[in-house]
């Protein structure tokens, strides 16, 4: 390629990534209609193909898919058919779609569609290409791009850039590592579904049912004790007020009427739902044709699955969304309700669409949608109320009135994380039995594994470029099949570290199901791996390859990080213990405490101690001292996300360079939405506030910052923040210690407090 070319087509492809078609058009234009390099040439109409389909000029992008087909590189070639194919559908669909009255200009993204999917065993399913294949990111650009076979070098997926580059045959030539990140690719191995296939052993379905159970219980305590605690202070409030009095109607007991409201809600949740659905985010009514368009496989699933069931059809609803979502509701099969983003249908593939709508299926099937319905019922109106109240906080101007006003929302999103929390285990379990119904029905856990992943990277691509977690990614996060934490590492990591070394902390790391418990999602990786023993089980390569070998972490790490809760079981023996010397001395008249013991509230007095005890002994692992020499920078990134052996107690010095993204205003008074946008990728950032600082932390969002603390590698990845440092030089301190150790300080003297006085 000749010296000037060389820019221009790496200008052109990386103005193609970020979204600047025109410029991206300018720069690849003359190398196209250059006949002095023809592989530069090649490579410059095939990125005009995909701008000009961006902007929405079809009749250009066809015009020069028809003039690649003509070419002798049998790969161009390939790639051509598929691109003309699909902007001819296209522009079919664009002209029938003004008929159908969706509110939606649905674009095709899917690959050409499968065939026809029949039961397990007289399956007759076509056998998939073999061909390593690269997926653009783009929306609307012709989605999988053929690279023939690859050498068995990098038939696995790519190592981290870090590593030496490896050539790729293919239509674009010597293509290396780095430059397949200008392309916006990721490599995916698209291993085959199942032929044929016998039906798996039933689950056992007992401990999906007692949660479902559990969870409906839980959530109607924690009901009931607000709703107590709510009457209490109002009562209590008209009691010193002069001129009212208490109501009395609130003085009773609002079990049974909270019970019965609860069943009525599950009952009426799909229409309510409808109505809080559309009037807050938009949701429409979604035609079947429509769907059959993007993947019409998913539309034999369900039509197969309900009429074996005897199942209507579920009503079929799509949200205006650019993330990828997809969730399921009602209070009976009969009255389900499938809801996709249009996000969705545009960045996945036909048979993965299909293994989405599956999973739904199996939420169906297993009746737990119903008391998640619930759960959605109830805790949306209380997001809106946070998200209104942030709004008006928002728009006051004087410091002094907003505060009342930032102390009422953040209790509002207590509330609401309160309340969500009583379904975490519930949300968790639930999607190892749909992922399992869905694996069932399609005979692919292969395109449900690339779906999942698939998924994630559109989540974090819509955070990137939303700057901060919306409001309906947030919401809606429990009923979502991938959670938008999870989904920030994991989403933009692909193109510095392949997928199977970042998910091998979540299959290797023996403690990790210990730090799911406040999660609403299981971990990916064991997800994935499941997934995947399915697909051995029917003799299928997987899509992902994970190395058996489990990681050695010390348990005196283990120990050390949940020394706190550690020392609340500790505080019970020492409790024990005091209750029998004083029995001892009680007996033996030596001395009498009893007006100290008798209510045995000094347990709970020993409980704190023990956890002060259990904080103060971690303190300074968890937060050692950062040093100039031994500080980690963005490079390194990668390899701490790999490594399976750590926990969140194996502090790792890093100092950050990149974006600051998060929710500005009153919504985020509780930095709990801080997100690091650096090269490596998005970083979940952790940040107590401290009074008196004359910078918030709020005033450097979406600027450039600099950010210093202790990386810990947990089911989600998180950076505790020591400092945030402007090129300006405004600096923010975290002082997580300092907190830690006030916390400590305060539940010891809590703790003495209860043991001495009873």
């Amino acid at each position: 390629m000749p010296s000037h070319a060389k820019p221009s087509l790496e200008a052109g492809l990386v103005a193609l990534k970020q979204g600047n078609y025109q410029t991206a058009i300018a720069q690849l234009e003359p190398i196209a209609s250059s006949q002095s390099n023809a592989t530069a040439s090649l490579q410059a109409q095939v990125g005009l193909v995909m701008a000009y389909a961006r902007i929405g000029e079809a009749s250009k992008a066809i015009a020069i898919s028809q003039n690649l087909i003509e070419s002798n590189n049998p790969q161009v070639q390939e790639w051509a058919k598929r691109a003309l194919e699909h902007l001819t559908k296209r522009k079919k669909r664009d002209q029938e779609s003004k008929n159908v009255e969706t509110g939606f200009v649905a674009f095709d993204n899917s690959t050409p569609a499968s065939p026809p999917v029949t039961p397990p065993v007289t399956s007759t399913l076509e056998e998939q290409t073999k061909d390593q294949v690269i997926e653009t990111k783009s929306d609307d650009t012709p989605p999988m791009v053929p690279l023939g076979r690859l050498k068995a070098t990098v038939a696995t997926p790519p190592p981290p850039l870090a590593s030496a580059s490896v050539p790729l045959s293919g239509f674009m030539g010597s293509v290396t590592r780095t430059q397949a990140k200008l392309f916006g690719v990721i490599y995916w191995r698209q291993a085959q579904r199942a032929k044929a296939w016998q039906p798996l052993r039933k689950p056992k379905l007992i401990p999906l049912r007692l949660l479902t159970a559990g969870t409906f219980i839980a959530l109607f305590w924690v009901m009931r004790e607000m709703l107590k605690l709510a009457f209490g202070f109002i009562n209590q409030t008209l009691v010193k007020l002069p001129y009212l009095e208490p109501l009395q109607i609130l003085y009773r007991d609002p079990t049974k009427l909270l019970l019965i409201v609860l069943v009525i809600l599950i009952g009426v949740s799909p229409w309510l739902l409808d109505l809080l659905l559309a009037n807050l985010y938009g949701q429409r009514e979604f035609a079947k044709d429509v769907l059959n368009a993007h993947s019409r496989e998913a539309v034999r699933v369900l039509q197969r699955c309900c009429q074996q069931r005897h199942w209507p059809l579920p009503k079929l609803r799509i949200l205006p969304m650019a993330a990828p979502i997809i969730l399921t509701y009602g209070s009976l099969p009969r009255n389900a309700r499938i809801v996709v983003s249009q996000g969705l249908l545009e960045q996945l593939a036909d048979d993965e669409i299909a293994t989405i709508y599956a999973t739904q299926l199996g939420h169906i099937a297993h009746w737990d949608f119903a008391v998640m319905s619930l759960l959605l019922l109830v805790t949306l109106p209380i997001h809106q109320l946070y998200q209104q109240v942030s709004e008006w906080g928002d728009k006051i101007s004087g410091k002094i009135w907003r505060w009342p006003v930032t102390i009422l929302a953040s209790l509002i999103y207590g509330i609401w994380c309160l309340l969500t929390g009583t379904a975490l285990w519930l949300s968790r379990l639930r999607l190892y039995y749909s992922d399992r119904v869905a694996s069932e029905i399609t005979g692919n856990p292969n395109a449900l594994i690339r779906a999942l992943l698939k998924i994630a990277i559109g989540i974090a691509a819509d955070i990137q470029k939303q700057e901060q977690t919306s409001w309906q990614l947030e919401s809606l996060n429990l009923l979502t099949p991938v959670s938008h934490q999870q989904s920030l590492s994991l989403g933009t990591i692909a193109s510095n570290l392949s997928f199977e070394s970042f998910l091998k902390w979540d299959t290797a790391n023996p403690y990790r199901r210990w730090f799911t418990i406040n999660n609403s999602h299981p971990l990916m990786g064991d997800r994935i791996e499941r997934l995947c023993q399915i697909a051995r089980h029917w003799h299928l390569d997987t899509e992902l390859h994970f190395a058996s070998v489990p990681s050695k972490v010390k348990r005196q790490s283990f120990l050390l990080q949940i020394a706190p809760w550690l020392g609340i079981p500790l505080g019970v023996l020492f409790a024990s213990f005091v209750w029998l010397t004083w029995q001892l001395a009680f007996t033996l008249k030596f001395l009498n405490l009893k007006w100290i013991y008798e209510d045995w509230s000094f347990i709970t007095g020993c409980l704190l101690i023990g956890f002060s005890i259990g904080t103060v002994m971690r303190i300074n692992s968890f937060f050692p001292d950062i040093k100039p020499t031994t500080v980690q920078t963005d490079d390194y990134l990668p390899n701490l996300l790999s490594d399976p052996s750590t926990l969140p107690i194996d502090s790792v010095s890093v100092r950050l360079v990149g974006k600051l993204l998060g929710r500005q205003g009153t919504s985020n008074s509780l930095a709990q939405d801080l997100i690091l946008q650096s090269s490596a990728g998005l970083v979940k950032l952790h940040h107590v506030s401290w009074l008196g600082q004359s910078v918030n932390h709020q005033d450097l969002i979406g600027r450039q910052i600099i950010v210093t603390g202790w990386f810990r590698r947990g089911a989600t990845p998180w950076i505790d923040i020591q400092t945030l440092e402007t090129q300006s030089g405004k600096t923010i301190h975290s002082p997580h210690p300092i907190w830690s150790t006030f916390l400590a300080v305060a539940a010891q003297a809590w703790g003495a407090y209860v043991f001495l006085t009873g």
